[in-house]
């Protein structure tokens, strides 16, 4: 690391990774911006309070002298969105939001603006064998993919009048050590021996680890050829929902126990419960082609499947210890 970074987002899952491995990395310092003052960080990184990017109009002594502004934080998807209108809620955060720090970071001097966006821009669903680009034409499904994607535009828009370095990218499912969500039901579900009906799934899903995606946003801090470009990121690896659960039961040190029911069979069931997002996750192909991303950075993941999927078993098995 060279030069002086702004981090937002320091305490989240993604962004508490990509401050440590900043901070271990080179001699540059750290800023991160927290929603609270209790916020734990690591001890030489700055912290200044922000609860609203939208609004806040006072960055200009947080922003002076840094070089790079790295914005993981962002109002993320759910599944079952309580919000009256969800897409007014998400532009609020991740559209006005976002443009508003990286107008306050272009008049502060800042030379390239990292957007931590999603595969949710390209849209929902693949077919096998025919992964989305970083090129392909935007179609997202759902009003957080629709926020990302106006963030994304008024950003490339904010590059082109002002010559902000603009570098966009899309992650793919991440996962690794503390992940939430379903992945950690899925390896609490394994760990426990569930009998699971998902064994038969023929799909082709592309993940990201936390180690691979931390890793990706190190370079494009100072990688020339990042600028003004947009990146999908993968660790290289497409698995079946089958296969997935295999090689996750055997990082816990289980069998995984699965039933070989028909993938139609479990859409069904799913429509019939109104779970029809989470069987598109469970039973559809989601593929990401990473070859610009290897190509133009020299990239390549650097942590495999099993070992990323050992350290997030590893440490769900510490941190969920009867």
């Amino acid at each position: 690391m060279t030069g002086s970074v702004f981090l937002t987002g320091a305490t989240g899952f993604v962004g508490s990774a990509i401050a440590q491995r900043l901070l271990f990395d080179g001699s540059g310092s750290l800023t991160c911006s927290v929603r609270s003052d209790s916020a734990i960080l690591p001890t030489s990184a700055r912290a200044v309070i922000c609860r609203d990017f939208s609004v806040n109009d006072g960055w200009q002594d947080s922003l002076a002298g840094i070089d790079v502004v790295i914005h993981s934080a962002a109002r993320v998807h759910v599944m079952n969105d309580s919000e009256s209108d969800p897409l007014a809620a998400f532009r609020k955060v991740n559209v006005d939001g976002t443009l508003n720090l990286a107008r306050q970071a272009v008049a502060a001097g800042v030379r390239r603006f990292i957007f931590i966006s999603s595969i949710k821009v390209n849209g929902e669903g693949t077919e096998p064998g025919h992964p989305y680009r970083a090129d392909d034409v935007p179609a997202p499904g759902d009003p957080y993919g629709v926020s990302k994607m106006e963030a994304e535009q008024g950003l490339r828009e904010l590059a082109a009048q002002t010559g902000l370095e603009v570098v966009i990218i899309r992650p793919v499912l991440v996962y690794g050590p503390g992940v939430k969500a379903n992945f950690m039901a899925m390896m609490r579900w394994l760990d426990k021996g569930v009998p699971l009906p998902f064994g038969a799934i023929d799909n082709r899903r592309s993940l990201v680890a936390l180690d691979n995606l931390v890793d990706l946003v190190g370079t494009c801090v100072t990688h020339p050829a990042a600028a003004n470009q947009t990146f999908l990121v993968s660790d290289g690896e497409d698995l079946s929902t089958t296969a997935l659960l295999c090689r996750m039961a055997q990082a816990l040190g289980k069998s995984a126990r699965l039933l070989p029911v028909p993938a139609w069979m479990l859409r069904a069931g799913a429509s019939l419960l109104g779970k029809g997002a989470l069987s598109q996750r469970l039973c559809g192909s989601l593929q990401v082609d990473i070859s610009k991303t290897r190509e133009l950075l020299a990239w390549q993941p650097p942590v495999s499947v099993d070992v990323a999927m050992r350290a997030a078993a590893k440490h769900f098995q510490e941190t969920n210890k009867k």
